[in-house]
């Protein structure tokens, strides 16, 4: 685990950004296996991470695991073969996981459930949220079809962030470096509203899972789909290549952090929320 110099002074206000990386089951009966974990605490006042924790995970069944994954820094079965299992890195989720704000690419419908299963496994409660900042739900409502199928790959794509790594702490940075991205945008929007937005409305329309015949835009697992979650705090830069929007993004965020100083989460919070209205 790494943790930077800067420190948040309300306890249980960090936002953790976490993501899984799992088995994808191929017949009937078969069960997820979390294969790697990872997560970075970010301070909500300037959003500074504050620390980092990333874990290759043992399945107790390693056949789940392919030898040789399709994707170039896939998880191998020789990857994990020598991992610790779960209850070996049990002590450290929970650690960095409990009592915090969680925040995620739909990691209601998702993460979150393969978390409660890893820990019941083993017989010990599993960490719980003070809150929590799903961005699919988020995306979704805001963003729609002008960003596509609202996969994180395709989100990244749209932004010009480069490739999603699909393994768990390159895509929770590039998951904080979306909505920094989207939010640059609403602000645009927001403040010409009369030049930017006609741009945009005809292309707000929601792909619901009713109207694709049941089919979730979101993971590999289409079976998961998370309500929207609407407040977001979010404005640390990660090593993505950015186009033009990206310079584009510095600007504003200087912008905003200029007007908003070290106002407490609350504050910060609200002005985020009302971009998103």
């Amino acid at each position: 685990m790494e943790a930077s110099g800067s420190s948040c002074t309300e306890v249980g206000t960090e936002i953790v950004f976490f993501d899984l990386e799992t088995n994808v089951p191929r017949r009937t009966g078969q069960r997820f296996w979390v294969l790697e974990f990872g997560a970075i605490v970010v301070c909500p006042r300037n959003l500074v991470e504050l620390e980092s924790y990333t874990t290759l995970i043992k399945p107790k069944d390693l056949s789940v695991v392919a030898l040789k994954s399709s994707r170039s820094d896939g998880i191998t079965r020789e990857a994990v073969e020598n991992a610790p299992e779960f209850e070996e890195v049990a002590d450290q989720i929970f650690n960095i996981l409990n009592s915090r704000i969680w925040a995620g690419h739909n990691i209601q419908r998702f993460d979150c459930i393969r978390i409660r299963e890893a820990f019941a496994e083993i017989g010990r409660p599993a960490p719980v949220p003070v809150g929590m900042i799903d961005s699919l739900g988020v995306l979704t409502q805001k963003f729609g079809r002008r960003a596509g199928n609202m996969k994180m790959a395709t989100l990244a794509s749209y932004f010009e962030l480069g490739q999603q790594k699909h393994r768990s702490l390159d895509d929770v940075r590039m998951n904080l470096e979306v909505l920094k991205h989207c939010a640059t945008v609403l602000f645009l929007e927001s403040s010409l509203p009369s030049v930017l937005n006609g741009k945009f409305n005809s292309s707000l329309t929601i792909t619901t899972r009713s109207r694709s015949n049941g089919k979730l835009p979101c993971r590999e697992e289409t079976s998961r789909k998370s309500p929207p979650i609407t407040t977001l705090g979010y404005q640390r830069t990660v090593p993505y290549t950015r186009g033009s929007l990206g310079k584009m993004t510095e600007s504003v965020k200087n912008l905003l952090c200029k007007s908003q100083g070290s106002q407490p989460l609350n504050a910060i919070l609200k002005h985020s929320h009302s971009l998103l209205r």
